[in-house]
């Protein structure tokens, strides 16, 4: 499933450092000057989860192998961005090109300035209100300038289809809310309305996730004395040092968990931005898990069993027949598939279940 995150911020936020880190390699160039990344860097990152090596545990001791299956994480692709500036949507900075890069993405990371570091030019950066706000700006004065060309197209026709009276609609209810300076995100519209409109790609309809970039000093700091200011939804906020990131990046596990320790910190924070990209996307992971390897799949929240079967091969969709379920939990807390089915844990579903994160799934399909 090629589904993407575009990081943006102004320049010298700290985007690049972050990409390098969720890479574990220095992939993008991170260079104290603006438009240090002039084409997208694209990176394919696993997705943490514990639960693989706890299933792969439980199928070594049910199948008395001498070693964990092998584990297949769930993936997800970051694209690493250029710094857009005030007045990317008429060109500025190369903008048109920028934003061109983000209307293919389909979800956005704003990576926001927090840390204090005079050696770090600003190149725009002020404070996180102000720096969200050029950025939201340009964004939305890009997708009003698509709005206003996709309106007039749409008014020219002469003879109009219930679709396109719909898209006329929707149009001019986006229009006066993008001229307001509201996120496409934040204007409602109908179904028909927002599926008249997928074709426009708009930049301020796609999920938004906020990463505050603090300094080492900062690390714990209460984030609620950045939201009252931004007007940002807490739950689409996030804290990190990206600097910190990029240091762990090049440790031994051993070493990482040990600088962790010293920071106070439970766990790395690109394992909390990996996972919240995933959740912004609307994915889900189903799992298998057998002596050949512990995989986790990648799918759309609320995708039924056949779709959930296509992920893994077209045929298992097309001869779909059953699944055989039982959840995670269920599985851990009983230790092994013997118990499960010896507790009337184990489910089998049709073509209309809906495949729940975390489910342990058999498919049985025909050819």
């Amino acid at each position: 499933m090629s589904l993407s995150i575009g990081i943006v911020g102004l320049p010298n936020v700290g985007k690049s450092t972050l990409f390098n880190s969720l890479l574990r390699k220095q992939v993008a160039l991170a260079a104290n000057y603006p438009f240090a990344t002039i084409e997208p860097n694209v990176g394919v990152v696993p997705v943490p989860d514990d639960r693989l090596m706890n299933l792969a545990q439980i199928v070594k001791d049910e199948e008395k192998l001498d070693n964990l299956p092998p584990l297949v994480s769930a993936l997800i692709k970051f694209i690493d961005i250029a710094g857009l500036v005030k007045g990317a949507s008429q060109g500025e900075g190369l903008g048109n090109q920028f934003l061109s890069h983000i209307r293919e993405v389909d979800a956005i990371l704003q990576v926001v300035r927090v840390f204090e570091d005079e050696n770090v030019i600003r190149s725009g950066s002020v404070s996180p209100k102000d720096d969200i706000g050029v950025i939201n700006t340009e964004l939305i004065l890009a997708d009003l300038t698509t709005v206003q060309n996709s309106k007039l197209k749409t008014q020219g026709l002469r003879q109009k289809s219930k679709e396109d009276s719909a898209k006329l609609s929707a149009l001019e209810k986006l229009e006066e809310g993008l001229n307001a300076g509201r996120l496409g995100s934040e204007i409602l519209l109908s179904d028909g309305g927002k599926e008249a409109i997928r074709d426009l790609q708009l930049l301020t309809t796609k999920p938004f996730l906020y990463v505050f970039n603090v300094g080492e000093k900062q690390i714990g700091a209460d984030l609620k004395r950045f939201i009252p200011e931004t007007g940002i939804n807490p739950k689409e906020t996030l804290v990190i040092c990206a600097q910190i990131e990029a240091e762990l990046a090049t440790l031994s596990e051993s070493e990482q968990t040990e600088y962790l320790k010293q920071l106070g910190v439970s766990q790395r924070g690109l394992d909390v931005v990996i996972r919240a990209g995933y959740q912004a996307l609307g994915l889900i992971s189903f799992l298998t898990a057998g002596p050949k390897e512990v995989r986790a799949w990648t799918i759309k929240k609320g995708s039924k069993a056949p779709q959930a079967a296509g992920v893994i091969h077209s045929d298992f969709e097309r001869g779909f027949i059953a699944a055989q379920v039982c959840s995670y939990e269920d599985l851990i807390s009983l230790g092994s598939y013997q118990k499960v089915k010896e507790a009337g844990k184990l489910r089998t579903e049709g073509k209309e279940y809906v495949v729940q994160d975390g489910d342990v799934v058999e498919f049985r399909f025909t050819v």
